[in-house]
């Protein structure tokens, strides 16, 4: 499993060990607002998560990675690299989920960027995808920086969805 480094997180594949900040985090109804039908996530979800994003670093060397912060090692985030609607037919796509107390400090971009970098080079997609809540304008802002442009609005995980391509350069 690949550890990626930034200026100031440490991405980790996420294992049993990030159960419970994970579950802090999905349980966060203001984390929540633009996912999971702005609903926090059940106990029972994150635990059948945690088991799948494990299968899906085993069969597919990616997934998603905990956003541990290096000055003081808390967990901030996460962030993934993953196939669109977990769908092995599908492109891949980056996506992030921050606590509250990550917010407006850059790390959405700061990982998103490391992931982007690590897809193209180490993985070999031409190109990389984006989803998200339309209101969510912090998410949009995050694809923006990186370039990505916005190509309309499609559903995905049951969700009408603005998406957002970047190609490899």
């Amino acid at each position: 499993m690949t550890i990626l480094h930034t200026a100031r997180l440490r991405l980790e594949p996420i294992t049993e060990a990030h159960y419970d900040r994970m579950r802090t985090l999905n349980s966060d109804p203001v984390v929540m607002t633009y996912l999971n039908r702005g609903q926090p996530e059940a106990e029972e979800k994150t635990r059948a998560a945690v088991e799948r994003i494990t299968r899906r670093w085993a069969e597919w060397g990616y997934s998603w990675w905990a956003l541990i912060r290096l000055d003081d090692g808390e967990m901030v985030g996460m962030a993934c690299l993953q196939h669109l609607d977990g769908e092995v037919s599908q492109p891949l796509e980056i996506g992030w989920r921050l606590a509250r107390a990550g917010w407006g400090q850059g790390y959405a971009s700061e990982a998103a960027a490391a992931i982007v970098s690590h897809a193209f080079t180490a993985v070999g997609v031409a190109e990389v995808y984006a989803v998200a809540h339309p209101d969510n304008a912090a998410s949009i802002k995050v694809m923006q920086r990186l370039g990505m442009q916005y190509i309309g609005n499609e559903a995905h995980y049951d969700l009408d969805c603005v998406v957002y391509r970047l190609p490899r350069p």
